[in-house]
């Protein structure tokens, strides 16, 4: 081969060196991007965090990662001044002392305190420590047997309790519980307060049973106050069976 044959054999080589070169270039931004595919990167706090991740790969360089990612290398290097202590211990005095609470409490109470950081920053510092509690998931009832609705045959055979709510004329909201005999609709009782739980109905039913008047059954709906567990062992108790609409 003379020398212009082989001058034109290199430069071939170099033409065919470019496209493999490239080809390995992209295999290997392919390969970061299936890295990033699984993960959702929207904040540039998540891409700087995923491209920390993806650059610790021997074959993969920040520059790379950022170039992929679109991500400035101005924001990979950037670290935040902020200093949150204060929130952070502040928030964690809160969770300690109302365990129970959730974020707005806390963020309300530190508020009445004189506290001046914005809602937004709290957010931020109270999901970073770990302090978000789960939501309560809705209690399911048991499976009611539905039962056609008839009219007792004598009295003290089925009552039926129910509360109804109204306010005063300043605005104050109060409750009344009412018993009554399903068979002649007589008012046995009715209870009002501005605040009755589980053990004030079994108060009243046990005032009415203490009168010697105790029914086969009451009737009631799901209520919270009806479906306590206080007022389970009551009817187990006293051996009256508890009938839900």
């Amino acid at each position: 081969m003379d020398a212009t044959e082989l001058k034109r054999l290199k430069e071939l080589e170099e033409e065919n060196r470019r496209p493999k070169a490239m080809y390995a270039e992209l295999a290997l931004d392919l390969k970061v991007a299936k890295e990033i595919i699984e993960k959702k990167a929207l904040t540039p706090c998540q891409k700087r965090q995923i491209a920390q991740e993806v650059a610790s790969l021997p074959e993969v360089g920040i520059s790379r990662a950022c170039r992929v990612l679109k991500l400035s290398k101005c924001v990979y290097y950037y670290k935040s001044k902020k200093d949150d202590s204060a929130v952070e211990e502040a928030l964690r005095q809160k969770a300690e002392q109302h365990p129970r609470e959730g974020f707005w409490k806390a963020y309300h109470r530190l508020r009445k305190e004189g506290k001046p950081w914005n809602h937004k920053r709290v957010h931020r510092v109270y999901k970073n420590i770990g302090l978000s509690s789960r939501r309560k998931a809705k209690k399911r009832l048991p499976e009611r047997v539905k039962e056609p609705l008839q009219v007792p045959e004598e009295v003290n055979h089925t009552w039926s309790v129910d509360f109804m709510s109204d306010a005063l004329a300043s605005g104050v909201k109060f409750r009344s519980f009412h018993v009554m005999d399903d068979y002649n609709r007589e008012a046995l009782h009715v209870k009002v307060g501005f605040s009755l739980k589980s053990n004030r109905v079994v108060w009243v039913l046990n005032r009415l049973i203490r009168r010697g008047e105790k029914p086969k059954r009451i009737r009631m709906d799901n209520g919270p106050d009806f479906v306590a567990s206080l007022t389970e062992e009551w009817s187990r108790m006293h051996g009256i069976g508890f009938v839900y609409i």
